[in-house]
């Protein structure tokens, strides 16, 4: 494929600064992402889904995460990055309404089938999104622009998973748990539909005369990507390792929130969705930290000397749920304490697999790869929550949460065995 830049300079055009765009691109990559994968579970719960449905649909609505690379190259042949950047905008703007009026009116089937087209939308959109801003900004504003993007990434889930959860619980002091909702999901495609009006003009139009290339060549292209990703050294253990290590949090995943909400004779803590919003805005925080706090760990020690240390802090902390299945505080101060510490834990235990994934995606068609080492990743989400439900219901949520805890061994066990193959 070849891809003409534009020079703004020789055109005639107004040159357009990257804060007037970066920011809002990556608010519109992730808050459908967390509508999709964390506010869906809490909406089906306060719905009255039952645990089991609960768990396994909002698990298979996310399968378009772990199958984006085979239409991957599809997204860079096919118009240009832009045009995919604003189709996919403006399609989640109205899904999301769609969704707003009809979810939490128990249109349950259409629901889900509404949050798959937004979940097939956000991949598609992250595709374009990211290769976009490769081909809009040089390497250096790439490097200097990195961190502005994922920090509005990072607003987006405050947002999804803790600000739009305390507007949902504050709307239903004042009216009830369907008009709630409504006007929150009425939000979220409002943000969506200004960004996505926004971005018809800030967005440079740099990419020009694509060239295209016919099916064959293009099928023929992925195969050539996944054979060589097949042939790495090591690839079996790679694989087994992005399919266990985030194994507990699978599991927690798409049954804490059920959990916070379930009255404390069904063994939940009956807590509001405000409060829910409140301690995991915190719990996110205090996750971004953790996050930062293991880039610097591993830039300094070299992720062999890190990866099992930030294994047990991935998993170790699952604890807390068993302490509050067992003793079910109410507590604002100890649930934002607890959860801040298991988060903490994750932000930190999260590095280690997405430092391995780049050291496995490393070498030819590095990007490529990397988009299927994420696959992996999403697919050892899906398939543990797809279960999480009926384990949960079979055991109840103390045997659930002892169940995650186990959970942990295989987790440890294949870092340890990755350990013994890395070289620094």
């Amino acid at each position: 494929m070849r891809v003409t830049l534009l020079n703004d300079k020789v055109n005639g055009q107004r040159h357009i600064s990257p804060w007037a765009w970066v920011p809002t691109l990556y608010i519109a990559e992730g808050i459908p992402y967390f509508l999709v994968t964390a506010i869906s579970v809490t909406l089906f719960a306060q719905l009255g889904v039952p645990n089991s449905e609960l768990a396994l649909f909002t698990s298979l609505i996310a399968f378009p995460w772990v199958f984006k690379p085979i239409w991957s190259p599809f997204v860079d042949v096919i118009r240009t990055k832009r045009w995919w950047v604003l189709l996919m905008q403006v399609l989640m703007a109205v899904t999301v309404l769609l969704l707003a009026l009809l979810a939490p009116r128990g249109f349950f089937t259409i629901a889900l089938i509404l949050f798959t087209i937004t979940a097939f939308c956000s991949a598609t959109h992250d595709i374009a999104a990211d290769g976009y801003y490769m081909l809009a900004l040089t390497q250096h504003q790439q490097a200097a622009y990195v961190g502005l993007r994922s920090t509005f990434y990072r607003i987006a889930n405050i947002f999804c998973q803790s600000i739009l959860l305390m507007v949902v619980g504050w709307l239903q002091k004042r009216t009830d748990v369907a008009t709630s909702w409504t006007y929150a999901l009425l939000l979220c495609s409002a943000i969506l539909a200004i960004i996505a009006i926004c971005h018809v003009w800030t967005m440079p139009a740099v990419e020009t005369n694509v060239e295209s290339r016919t099916s064959k060549e293009i099928w023929r292209e992925v195969g050539h990507v996944w054979r060589d990703f097949f042939r790495k050294p090591g690839i079996a253990l790679a694989i087994v390792f992005m399919l266990l290590y985030r194994l507990p949090e699978a599991l927690l995943l798409k049954l804490c929130n059920p959990f916070f909400l379930a009255s404390q004779q069904e063994g939940g803590l009956g807590i509001t969705v405000e409060t829910i919003g409140q301690i995991t805005g915190i719990g996110v925080i205090l996750m971004l930290l953790g996050g930062i706090g293991g880039g610097l760990w591993v830039s300094k020690t070299g992720l062999k000397k890190a990866i099992i240390p930030m294994a047990l802090f991935l998993t170790i902390p699952c604890i807390v749920y068993v302490f509050f299945a067992r003793f079910q505080p109410t507590s604002l101060l100890v649930l934002s304490a607890c959860v801040g510490f298991e988060q903490l834990g994750y932000g930190l235990g999260y590095t280690a697999c997405m430092l391995y994934m780049i050291h496995v995606a490393d070498g030819a068609h590095k990007t490529a790869h990397f988009s299927i080492c994420t696959a992996f990743m999403f697919l050892g989400l899906m398939l543990p929550g797809m279960i999480a439900g009926y384990i949960q219901e079979a055991v109840g949520y103390m045997g659930f949460f002892w169940i995650v805890m186990l959970c942990c061994i295989p987790s440890i066990l294949v870092t340890y065995l990755v350990y013994r193959k890395l070289q620094s």
